[in-house]
């Protein structure tokens, strides 16, 4: 069995089949002229930011929460199915000529990332620090960090205890973190040697877990997850069938959604609000909205600091709606005895709640600003409100075209 054949066979599948179909949709949903606009937006304000830079500019924490999350960031697409469990096993011993290719791809395409970011950031921090790092050498040691997280990555995904993988994986960013912040605040003579020591140091942990020569569930759950992740971006303009999505337990959250009323009106609300916990949607809006907070604080004294919310409010109100596809395909949802029409009502008024404190919570950093302009701070947050009203707006037609295509 040539098994390179076999995942490149599967990688072809995946994208020319299942993606590649629905990327019409979403050229057609006027997403390429967003992103077109808010390229040569955010060109203006970066090229009138290099051009003035404020005085005390922490360029350097700047260049290292910019780095660090992406030099970090390791994920390999192995394209495993569960049935391989079964099948591929007995070439089990083989199987490093079918993850070559993940490997390389997983490794070529990150790096490729990493660099475009630096080189965007260039300009700025060479204008802005005092003593700044030759631009060949600086990106020379990027590469290499990253080389060394994706080793890193690879190996906790072959490790048999899942809590010393998980401890790895902290043990990498904290690496990562160490070693950029070391380049960045220390000469370059005494910064190489840290970052050689502490990456041999590394590499020397790295052999004391037990690991599995591949480690089937896991792989194959990790892919599980990275395909649903590309099927839900597409699902974000067009139904795509048969899209799987991690769950997360998140206990501290168990609590969401007790105090909806208990009648059947609001069943499904009370059902997609325990969804809405568990799954990658919740995090991405965290995410967003601790980043969104951050830029709106830092850029709060002008008009770029109310485009930052506005477009983080747009961006929540494009995951959330999401939530319109929940349990689209459930049979069960069939059975219970849930009022017509409960559905998508529910799931409207649920994603515009979260959205509306969304748009509330990263408006507060512009406060700082309320005294010297009051009515551009006020103006900002009915802009969130009005954008996410929106949001529930086009929501609300498009169940009424589809109840009448029904």
């Amino acid at each position: 069995m040539n098994l390179a054949q076999l995942r490149s066979e599967r990688r072809s599948r995946f994208w020319g089949k299942e993606v590649l179909p629905y990327l019409g949709y979403v050229i057609q949903s006027g997403v390429a002229v967003l992103l077109l606009f808010l390229l040569i937006a955010f060109s203006a304000w970066y090229t009138s930011l290099v051009q003035h830079i404020p005085a005390g500019l922490p360029i350097r924490w700047i260049m290292l929460i910019l780095l660090v999350p992406l030099t970090v960031n390791s994920s390999f697409r192995t394209y495993l199915q569960p049935a391989d469990t079964v099948f591929l096993l007995p070439q089990e011993s083989r199987m490093n000529h079918y993850f070559n290719a993940s490997w390389i791809s997983g490794v070529v395409y990150k790096l490729l990332g990493l660099a475009l970011l630096f080189l965007i950031s260039w300009p700025l921090y060479v204008r802005s620090d005092e003593a700044p790092k030759s631009c060949g050498l600086f990106l020379v040691v990027l590469m290499a960090l990253k080389l060394v997280s994706s080793y890193g990555c690879w190996k906790e995904l072959r490790m048999v205890s899942r809590r010393a993988a998980m401890s790895y994986r902290i043990l990498r960013y904290v690496i990562i973190a160490l070693a950029v912040g070391a380049w960045l605040w220390q000469p370059v003579g005494r910064s190489l040697i840290f970052i050689v020591l502490i990456a041999v140091t590394y590499f020397v942990a790295l052999r004391v877990p037990a690991k599995h020569l591949v480690a089937w569930e896991r792989l194959i759950a990790q892919e599980k997850t990275h395909s649903g992740r590309v099927l839900m971006m597409l699902g974000w303009f067009v139904n795509v069938p048969g899209r799987q999505q991690r769950i997360y337990a998140r206990k501290w959250l168990s609590w969401a959604g007790n105090r909806i009323p208990w009648k059947p009106g609001a069943a499904y609300r009370y059902l997609l609000m325990k969804s809405f916990v568990r799954s990658d949607i919740l995090g991405i809006v965290l995410r967003a909205g601790i980043l969104g907070a951050l830029l709106v604080w830092w850029t709060r004294g002008g008009m770029l600091g109310s485009g930052i919310y506005l477009f983080f409010v747009f961006l929540a109100g494009v995951q959330l709606s999401s939530l319109l596809r929940y349990h689209s395909e459930s049979f069960w949802l069939h059975v219970y005895p849930i009022p017509p029409g409960s559905r998508r009502t529910n799931a409207i008024g649920l994603a515009f709640q979260i959205q509306l404190l969304f748009a509330f919570l990263i408006w507060l950093p512009l406060l700082g600003a309320i005294g010297e302009k009051p009515g551009a701070v006020l103006i900002t947050l009915a802009g969130g409100i009005v954008l996410s009203l929106l949001f529930r707006f086009f929501a609300g037609r498009k169940k009424t075209a589809d109840d009448d295509d029904e």
